[in-house]
């Protein structure tokens, strides 16, 4: 970061030096761990929640604590870490804080069974659930903006580009991690009615560890410019001493950008959020013949750690495609290679219907794993162009909201309707998950994007 820097025609401002290929590497090294973390709760969480008694049509309300905290947390934490100066920095007190109570969460949450004294275990797992997603949260939400703090606009592709292969990367080991415990170590997936597995159980305990030295390789390996070095390149902040209600002000003014994003981004997660809820049961049900009765037979565990491979492949298949993420739009722009990605996750989710041998899932995850790359990657440089560099921070928080509120509408809506017009057959909420994953992909087509007249000027 002490390479010379130009002086940069717009505003009289410095322009950024650029990073190398470990400093961009190092700087996203923590998302390896979060993700890790994020994997075993989407590809355990559901399975989790139906050992404890959960009926499959409330599930999806469970999962509304996820998304909840995430719209308070994200904005609160994005406000505060565009103000936060320290001996840590600016982000990375955030992401240290954040990995701790992650970790704890991790522990806790399969074995809510031995707080009973206190409340039902599927209460307490309902609890620990929404409890590491804050905790994930915290952790997560200004990575996003530490690219765009570091990073100049001809390296921002490939900063989020390899943020998300790291997504990736830390998926594939954590979705499929009970299911290699089990197989490979010989950790045994069979337990007693209520009593959560023990290759998941230890899958939770190491994820934690994982967690916490990913997190540390950022925080170590990784500077952010202070305070003075800052202002050269972005300009004094505003309104420094604006205190929560500045969320609110700055809400009012997002750029045009961002609220039509928001709809591309309201499509894609209510989508992902039915598939990450329901692909358990619907894979249980549809691909191999079970009853939705059958939470605690062996079987349904079978098909449940078969489910983890499979969010492995589709992350697996994100980390390499994020790889390719500055070429593809290099060559035909970032609204076509979001949008022909989001169509390949669409067509991916709807196929599964119409498959029933359970090692052809994989070719629908491959679909599925091109369309999160991108959701992972191209809305936020179509996003970072538009916004204050003294924003960064918050607007990357209240973006989080139209990842959040689709998720909250999914909650409440989707239980009832695969109890109520699907009869109780959650393959139906994989179909409709598809079929909004298109409608992302057509409306990201009509989206401004400010940047895209300088995409061939982007330094891949």
């Amino acid at each position: 970061m002490q390479a010379a820097a130009s002086q940069d025609s717009f505003a009289g401002l410095l322009r950024k030096p650029k990073l190398n290929f470990w400093q961009i590497f190092n700087m996203s090294f923590g998302f390896f761990g979060i993700q890790f973390g994020f994997a075993l709760q989407n590809g355990n969480a559901s399975r989790i929640l139906r050992t404890f008694g959960a009926d499959v049509e409330h599930l999806s309300w469970f999962w509304l604590a996820a998304p909840l905290v995430g719209m308070i947390v994200q904005p609160v934490v994005g406000h505060y870490s565009d103000r936060t100066w320290n001996r840590l920095g600016r982000r990375k007190p955030y992401f240290l804080s954040g990995a701790i109570l992650s970790a704890a969460a991790l522990c806790l949450m399969p074995n809510a069974s031995l707080f009973t004294a206190i409340a039902p275990a599927l209460f307490v797992g309902a609890g620990m659930l929404m409890i590491m997603d804050a905790c994930f949260n915290l952790a997560m939400e200004p990575f996003r903006a530490l690219v765009a703090d570091n990073l100049p606009d001809s390296q921002r592709t490939m900063g989020f580009s390899m943020q998300t292969f790291l997504i990736g990367a830390g998926a594939v080991i954590g979705s499929a991690f009970p299911f290699i415990l089990t197989n490979w170590f010989g950790v045994s997936n069979s337990a007693a009615e209520g009593i959560i597995a023990a290759n998941v159980k230890w899958a939770f305990y190491i994820g934690a560890i994982v967690f916490i030295i990913a997190i540390l390789v950022t925080v170590l390996k990784t500077k952010e410019y202070p305070p003075k070095e800052y202002e050269q390149y972005h300009g004094k902040a505003e309104n420094e001493k604006q205190g929560l209600g500045q969320i609110f002000k700055d809400f009012a003014r997002m750029p045009k950008t961002m609220k039509q994003l928001g709809l591309v981004q309201f499509f894609s997660w209510f989508a992902l959020f039915g598939m990450w809820v329901f692909t358990n049961d619907a894979v249980a049900t549809h691909t191999y013949g079970l009853s939705v009765e059958d939470k605690s037979s062996d079987a349904y565990r079978t098909a449940g750690d078969w489910v983890g491979i499979l969010f492995s492949v589709y992350n697996g298949v994100s980390a390499v495609y994020a790889l390719l993420l500055p070429f593809i739009a290099f060559k035909i722009g970032r609204k076509k290679t979001h949008a022909f990605s989001l169509a390949c996750g669409g067509l991916g989710l709807i196929s599964i219907y119409f498959i029933h041998n359970p090692n052809w899932l994989i070719l629908s995850m491959t679909g599925v794993g091109i369309a999160w790359a991108s959701i992972l990657a191209m809305p936020y440089v179509i996003l970072s162009g538009s916004i204050p560099a003294g924003k960064m921070g918050i607007y990357m928080g209240i973006f989080n909201f139209f990842i959040t509120l689709p998720q909250l509408v999914n909650g409440i809506i989707g239980g009832p309707i695969v109890k109520y017009i699907y009869n109780n057959q959650p393959i139906y909420a994989i179909v409709m998950a598809g079929f909004f994953m298109l409608c992302a992909a057509i409306s990201v087509i009509y989206v401004y994007d400010p940047g895209e007249r300088n995409v061939k000027n982007l330094k891949i």
